[in-house]
This record gives structure tokens, C-alpha cells and sequence, in this order.
């Protein structure tokens, strides 16, 4: 088992030491939370769809199962390939407003270039999003950000929550007259996924949540605004 109080009810958001109580020969009970007496978590028990169906829907008990209750670390990985994700879209939507015929290699070395280009652009971007939330949690609530293990638990939540943007790529392969619509509906998503990750990670207010995130978006359209001064399409 974890060190005392490692886990969370995903009910009331209470401290537990453990999820369930091994009898032997494959009799298992699910813990009892001793604040809202009610399972621990109950999702130990369900199919890994189940679950992700439930964080879809932005549940705070689902999130809480993932983020305190289950050993999940690609965080990083799934970052990078969202980066990626979002720089090929990008790169692509490039592509068609500059076609050229021109198959020389200088044509094509410019073409790669210019997807390394919004790669860096878009992790940037996305740095400047997290910096600002981080920055408007610590001023308007220096204590739920106290200990190094808090950003770095609610890091790994921000992350985590950012899956939505691996729905850019079918929503580009599969193009239509409602593409555009598409790209504003997953962006909403991954906004509101980013906000209930912090309401269930550091146990706030949803109006806290909402000002972390709007000071998220400025600083990362100011990012923008400074890119487009300079002369690079983003």
C-alpha cells in the first residue's frame, strides 16, 4: 500500500489509506471513506472505458480516480504528441494557403522547416497558458500552491486534461464545410477539461478555476499577438 493518506475518496475529496482490503483467495472489499461514508472509489471495479467515458463528461470523481488513485504518467508523452497534433494542423493549414509545384529539394527543406517552426510556436503557446494559470492561482490564492508536489501534481492534471487535442487530426483528415466549427468546439473542451482538473486538484472554487484560465488565455493570445508582430503566421 501507499504512505498514509496517499489516496483520495473521489466522493468528498477526503484523505484515505487505502482503496480496498485484500481477504484472500480473490475476496476483495472496496474501503469505506470514514468522512462521507461512502466507497472510496468506486471505480477500481470498472472497465477503463467506463472511465474515460466519465472524464469526457468532466466528472469530478473520474478525474479524481486518475489523478490520485491510479500510477498514470504519460503526461509528458501525451504533451508532446498534442504538440504534435497541433503543429501539423497548422503546418498543414500552411501548406494550402502557399501551394507550389516546385518539387526542388530548397522547397521542401522550407516546408519541413516551417512544421519545426509551428512546433516551437506551439510549445510556446502552450508554456505561456500554463504560466499564466499557475501565476493567477499563486495571486489570488498563495496556499494552494504551497509545496513543490502541488505544482507539480497540478502540472501533471493540466496535462493530462489536455487529451482533447488529439481530436484535431480526424477533425483535419475527415475535412468539411464544419471543420472551423469543430476546431472551437475542441478547444471549449480542453478549457473546460483544464478547469475541472484544477477545481478537482486543488479543491477550489469553480470562479478560481475560470480566472486561471482566462489569465491563461490572455497571456497565451498575447504569445500570438507578439509572433504576428514579428511577421510569422501562426
Amino acid at each position: 500500500m501507499e504512505a498514509p493518506g496517499a489516496y483520495r475518496c473521489i466522493e468528498c475529496n477526503g484523505k484515505a489509506t487505502e482503496l480496498y482490503r485484500d481477504y484472500q483467495r480473490g475476496v476483495l472489499r472496496i474501503s469505506i471513506c470514514k468522512f462521507c461514508q461512502k466507497p472510496v472509489d468506486k471505480y477500481i471495479e470498472y472497465d477503463p472505458v467506463i472511465i474515460l467515458i466519465n472524464a469526457i463528461l468532466c466528472k469530478a470523481q473520474a478525474y479524481r480516480h486518475i489523478l490520485f488513485n491510479t500510477k498514470i504518467n504519460i503526461q509528458g508523452k501525451l504533451c508532446i504528441f498534442c504538440l504534435l497534433c497541433e503543429a501539423y494542423l497548422r503546418w498543414l493549414q500552411l501548406q494550402d494557403s502557399s501551394q507550389s509545384p516546385d518539387p526542388d529539394d530548397l522547397i521542401r527543406y522550407a516546408k519541413e522547416w516551417d512544421f519545426y517552426r509551428m512546433f516551437g510556436i506551439a510549445s510556446l503557446e502552450q508554456t505561456a497558458f500554463l504560466v499564466g494559470i499557475f501565476t493567477a492561482l499563486w495571486l489570488a490564492r498563495p496556499r494552494v500552491l504551497k509545496t513543490k508536489a502541488d505544482f507539480i501534481l497540478l502540472l501533471k492534471a493540466l496535462l493530462l486534461s489536455s487529451y482533447g487535442k488529439l481530436l484535431l487530426i480526424p477533425a483535419v483528415i475527415w475535412e468539411h464545410d464544419y471543420t472551423h466549427l469543430c476546431l472551437k468546439l475542441i478547444k471549449v473542451f480542453v478549457l473546460t477539461s483544464n478547469s475541472q482538473a484544477i477545481r478537482v486538484t486543488l479543491n477550489t472554487s469553480r470562479k478560481l478555476c475560470l480566472l486561471a484560465i482566462v489569465s491563461g488565455l490572455i497571456l497565451e493570445n498575447g504569445i500570438i499577438c507578439l509572433f504576428q508582430r514579428i511577421g510569422w503566421n501562426v
